[in-house]
């Protein structure tokens, strides 16, 4: 295993907004190349309970958009113009962005469980969750293997049941994201500002980093 290209893979899978390619077509076997690789991930108790709505279809694109913007875009204004850290203050722009084009985006995917997660309790909920997240993010990584991006949005499902009678999702099923996925606009990503992992690793006993002692 090339122990670089991994590391490169895994530090540069950025969240995606601006770059994304509004006008190249995505093919469905590229969708379906990463989703295969997604279904690698582990599940809890191998209930292998993910599925996959991919959403090409422009009218409901744009109406999943429109639930996007009528969310968002007031807050995400806001909270740019608010934040006192640069690099927030950038991704809440970025977010902001994504208001006016994600109904534009040429494929949209919405990673669900097939189980309703409403109410649970901590032990069930972290499970349920533990089934999506990992394979969520390892189609991210395809995506990104493949010259495409994406971000991990969940705007929509302050409204989850008015997209989910758009698109016929049962009412039995839990939408836990929505992926715009396009080609990116170059493929140049650079790892993200983040501080030491020492500055946020404790051993043994939560008292202080490991970085203080």
């Amino acid at each position: 295993m090339d122990i670089a290209s991994v590391d490169e893979l895994l530090t540069t899978t950025r969240a995606v907004r601006k770059r994304l390619d509004l006008d190249r077509p995505v093919g469905r076997e590229v969708i379906l190349e990463c989703i295969r690789l997604a279904m690698q991930a582990p599940t809890a108790s191998n209930a292998q309970d993910w599925r996959w709505l991919v959403i090409t279809d422009a009218d409901k694109r744009a109406a999943i958009g429109d639930v996007y913007r009528r969310l968002g875009a007031q807050y995400l204004a806001h909270a740019a113009e608010e934040a006192s850290d640069p690099q927030t203050r950038r991704v809440y722009a970025s977010a902001f962005g994504l208001t006016d084009t994600l109904g534009r985006v040429p494929v949209h995917v919405i990673p669900c469980l097939t189980t309703r997660i409403d109410n649970s309790n901590l032990l069930t909920a972290a499970s349920a969750w533990a089934s999506i997240i990992p394979a969520g993010w390892s189609f991210m990584l395809a995506l990104r293997s493949r010259g495409l991006g994406s971000v991990w949005t969940t705007m929509h499902l302050a409204k989850e049941r008015e997209v989910a009678e758009l698109l016929g999702i049962p009412a039995t099923v839990t939408q836990a994201a929505l992926f715009p996925v396009a080609y990116t606009v170059g493929t140049d990503f650079r790892p993200a500002a983040r501080p030491p992992a020492e500055t946020v690793t404790y051993w043994d006993t939560w008292e202080q980093p490991v970085g203080d002692s």
